[in-house]
C-alpha cells in the first residue's frame, strides 16, 4: 500500500474515533451486549434493535478505548444497519479475514471498512478491531436479553 493511501486510511480511522457515528444509547434495543478487552481496556456496550425478519434495524454503541476499537465500532454500525442476519455474518467473516489474513482480498461489500486493513500488521490490535464485531455476533446469537463477551480466552 502506498504512503498516500495509508495516510488517508489513518485520517479516516482518526475521524471515526474522534467523532464516532451511531454513538449513544439505543433506548428501545432488543439486545444489549457488553464486550471488553481486559488486555488493553477497550470496552463497548452495543444496543441492537431487530426488524421483523430478524435483521439489524438499528444499532448503536457506547464505550471507550483506542482509536482502532472506536473507529471499527463506528464503521461497523454504519455498514450493518439495515442488513439481514446472513449479510451481517458474511461481513463479519470478510472483516475478520481483512484484519487477519495477508492473502485476503477485501470484498467490495466492506466499503469503507477496508481502512482497517492495516491492523493485520499489528496482531495485538486485531482484538481491538474485532471487539465490536464479536459483540454484534453475540447479539445475533442472543436474540433477546443481555450478554457479555470478553476477548480473553476462557
Amino acid at each position: 500500500m502506498n504512503a498516500e493511501i495509508e495516510e488517508l486510511y489513518q485520517e479516516v480511522i482518526l475521524d471515526h474515533s474522534r467523532r464516532p457515528r451511531n454513538f449513544g444509547e439505543l433506548a428501545d434495543a432488543a439486545v444489549r451486549v457488553h464486550g471488553d478487552n481486559p488486555a488493553c481496556g477497550d470496552e463497548i456496550h452495543l444496543g441492537v434493535k431487530f426488524d421483523a425478519g430478524g435483521g439489524l434495524q438499528d444499532i448503536k454503541f457506547t464505550g471507550h478505548g483506542c482509536a482502532i476499537s472506536q473507529a471499527s465500532a463506528s464503521l461497523m454500525t454504519m455498514k450493518l444497519s439495515g442488513k439481514n442476519r446472513a449479510e451481517v455474518m458474511e461481513m463479519l467473516q470478510a472483516f475478520h479475514n481483512l484484519v487477519t489474513d495477508e492473502r485476503s482480498e477485501a470484498p467490495k461489500t466492506l466499503g469503507d471498512l477496508v481502512v482497517m486493513r492495516g491492523v493485520r500488521k499489528f496482531p495485538q490490535r486485531v482484538k481491538c478491531a474485532m471487539l465490536a464485531w464479536r459483540a454484534v455476533e453475540q447479539a445475533l446469537e442472543q436474540g433477546t436479553g443481555e450478554a457479555s463477551i470478553s476477548t480473553e480466552p476462557a
